[in-house]
């Protein structure tokens, strides 16, 4: 026992865990899209040796702007895939109203 607990990890106190609840990934727990404006948005703890605020938030607005570009794609490929969707629903219905009367329904 005494071997295991020198090989596994001991936890910081002053590293926040990053686990949600059940010992999930955070990431796991967000089932909201990002949106461009929350990147925009997003202040960070600016600490003694930190980064360059303007860089990170130049690199953040960049981020945001391909977040739309990416969001506007993905709802013009859902409606194409529904619109698809719809016209092989019908041609399936035409087609097996063919073979039901080639079957000698009625």
């Amino acid at each position: 026992m005494r071997l295991l607990r020198r090989l596994l990890p001991v936890p910081d106190p002053e590293v926040p865990d990053r686990r949600g609840p059940a010992g999930r990934h955070r990431a796991a727990t967000h089932r909201v899209p990002l949106r461009p404006w929350q990147v925009r948005h997003r202040w960070f703890t600016v600490r003694r040796r930190g980064l360059d605020p303007a860089e990170v938030h130049e690199f953040l607005d960049r981020v945001a702007d391909e977040l739309s570009v990416a969001q506007v794609a993905v709802a013009a490929l859902r409606e194409e895939n529904a619109r698809i969707k719809a016209t092989l629903r019908r041609w399936q219905s035409a087609q097996a109203a063919g073979h039901y009367e080639l079957a000698g329904g009625r």
